[in-house]
């Protein structure tokens, strides 16, 4: 038969193959701890020996010295140039107080603008050249304006005086219907002068 001669050249091929896979199949793996390692084996084998624990340093804390133009306070801190005191203690802390700012002056309030009420009646009126006469300012109204009189008056313009007013707290003195002067003030004075020489005039009480 034709089966025979070829199983008869086979049978070399198949007694090779067996025992190679009898060879692969009894031969023994790597031993462990022996032979190659890996890196990461080599690594953390007793090879490389921890080092020692440095010793921590001390650590001291102190006070930074003071800034250039400052002195140090006795509970260390710092304070401006002046707020010691010859003995050496801080100002407002102990020892002696400083002294208190005194507070301003108060403005002196305005004084009150005259009344009419109030400038009614007689004053002496003083002129320029140095004489004096008496000026009568009635409550009597003439026309918008309220009448007036002077006796004594070397002046003529004082002696013309007939009407008065009294507006934004400045004193009118009228000649038919002309302003003869103006007066400022309050009180028991009013300053001002005539209208057509620019002499000064005083009223006073």
């Amino acid at each position: 038969m034709r089966i025979a001669p070829r199983l008869a050249a086979l049978a070399p091929l198949l007694i090779v193959a067996a025992c190679a896979s009898d060879r692969f199949a009894s031969s023994p793996g790597p031993a462990t701890g022996s032979g190659y390692r890996s890196a990461g084996a080599a690594t953390s084998g007793s090879d490389f020996e921890p080092l020692p624990p440095s010793a921590s340093a001390e650590v001291i804390a102190s006070p930074l010295p003071p800034a250039p133009g400052t002195a140090a306070a006795p509970d260390g801190s710092t304070v401006a140039p002046g707020t010691l005191g010859p003995d050496g203690t801080l100002s407002g802390t102990g020892g002696t107080p400083g002294p208190v700012a005194s507070l301003g002056s108060q403005p002196t309030s305005a004084p009150a603008a005259p009344t009419r009420s109030a400038v009614t009646g007689g004053w002496t009126a003083r002129e320029a050249a140095g004489g004096s006469c008496r000026i009568t300012l009635s409550s009597a109204p003439a026309l918008d304006l309220y009448k007036a009189s002077t006796s004594g008056c070397a002046g003529r313009d004082l002696q013309s005086v007939n009407a008065w007013d009294l507006r934004d707290g400045e004193v009118y003195l009228y000649s038919r219907g002309s302003v003869v002067a103006r007066l400022k003030g309050g009180g028991s004075s009013f300053n001002g002068v005539l209208a057509k020489s620019g002499a000064p005039l005083t009223l006073s009480r």
